[in-house]
């Protein structure tokens, strides 16, 4: 691997090759939602609680210090308002995101949507300058679009993970499937390292909880929660709770015991 991808990776992955990231990219898609109206006031938050790393766009990286965490810029964009927000294009650079010292970039992919044979020649290309610059690549992979029946099927899941790594992803983010023993097969078929998604509002902590500590048991190698984290009522504490997992390989019982102020 390049020196220097190997370095700005250890900026991501703690040494023991694992990692807490919060994405806040979705004052594009969605505005500005609950939980980012204050953004250096949320970074703040996630560092106290053990954030690793953070995933914001180019502006949110020219005004926001990130001082003790990782930074990822994200290229890709699509909002909810347009005629298909599954069609991700690209809205940022490598050079760009070097320019503004992140230490990764992501790419957001919708496998089955319609648009995906241009995003997957987004992916490939930037894989391509990523490799040049010595820039490490997250791939966001989803199962998502009019032939697919579940986000969380274990072969759909398994697929996109694959092709992300296919085509030069460094890092694979993609959705848990349900259970360890299925996501298991996800993260076996995967080369690269493999983290989850936290997805929509979930409906009880716990849930959260449960199923970081399934994903890893699995082999997976971190979270990447947004809304999860960055909406709960105690972003500080929520993060602490997921680092308690991911650093600590607390139980889900334990570490909802700390994010409930009992431990």
């Amino acid at each position: 691997m390049d020196a220097g991808k190997k370095r700005r990776l250890n900026r991501i992955f703690q040494s023991d090759g694992r990692t807490v990231i919060v994405p806040m990219d979705h004052g594009v898609s969605l505005g500005p939602v609950k939980g980012l109206a204050d953004m250096q006031g949320m970074v703040g938050k996630l560092r106290e609680g053990g954030c690793d790393t953070i995933v914001v766009h180019k502006g949110i990286a020219r005004h926001v210090g990130t001082d003790g965490l990782g930074l990822i810029v994200h290229l890709s964009a699509s909002t909810a308002l347009g005629p298909d927000p599954t069609r991700k294009v690209e809205a940022c650079q490598v050079e760009e995101a070097i320019a503004l010292g992140a230490d990764a970039v992501s790419v957001h992919i919708n496998v089955g949507a319609e648009a995906e044979p241009e995003m997957l020649m987004h992916l490939g290309r930037v894989a391509g300058e990523c490799e040049t610059w010595g820039m490490p690549l997250l791939a966001m992979m989803y199962p998502r679009g009019p032939r697919v029946k579940s986000e969380h099927d274990a072969g759909l899941v398994a697929h996109v993970a694959r092709l992300g790594a296919e085509l030069g992803a460094d890092v694979v983010k993609t959705n848990y499937t349900g259970s360890a023993e299925t996501f298991r097969e996800v993260v076996r078929a995967c080369p690269v390292p493999v983290i989850i998604a936290g997805g929509p509002k979930a409906g009880t902590d716990l849930e959260v909880l449960e199923m970081v500590q399934g994903s890893l048991e699995a082999g997976g190698r971190g979270v990447s929660i947004g809304r999860n984290v960055f909406q709960h009522e105690d972003p500080t504490r929520m993060t602490r709770a997921l680092a308690a997992i991911v650093h600590e390989r607390m139980g889900a019982q334990e570490a909802h015991r700390i994010l409930r102020g009992e431990g």
